[in-house]
């Protein structure tokens, strides 16, 4: 869900950048380019989500692998959720959008849920 949200805010994101770089570019006429273009650089790659999905979904794999383990596998889950949790932050910090922010919550909700239980799991 959090996938398909992140490629549904590209277009507006995409269309947002746009009209800030043309208000940018529209105030300070001595701005160089190719300066301009490294900073919108930087700005896509700082509101780039995909690696924190990319992760969530490496976790999502990790907690099945230790779910199907046999013994202690309590501390794994407490660590495992930690990261969860991080990567939920991350997501929510960098949405810049409505639906994607709520996505982020839901999945914080669930991770606390989540590490409720394993606070059970020897």
């Amino acid at each position: 869900e959090a996938a398909a949200a992140a490629e549904a805010r590209r277009p507006e994101a995409s269309r947002a950048l746009g009209e800030a770089l043309a208000r940018v570019m529209a105030g300070a006429a001595e701005a160089d380019p190719a300066r301009v273009a490294q900073e919108l650089a930087l700005l896509a790659v700082k509101a780039d989500v995909t690696e924190e999905i990319d992760r969530l979904s490496a976790h999502v794999a990790a907690a099945r692998g230790l779910l199907a383990e046999a013994g202690a596998v309590g501390r794994k889950f407490d660590f495992l959720m930690q990261e969860f949790m991080r990567e939920a932050n991350t997501l929510c910090a960098k949405s810049g959008n409505a639906a994607l922010t709520r996505i982020g919550l839901d999945l914080k909700t669930v991770i606390d849920q989540m590490r409720e239980q394993v606070q059970n799991v020897e």
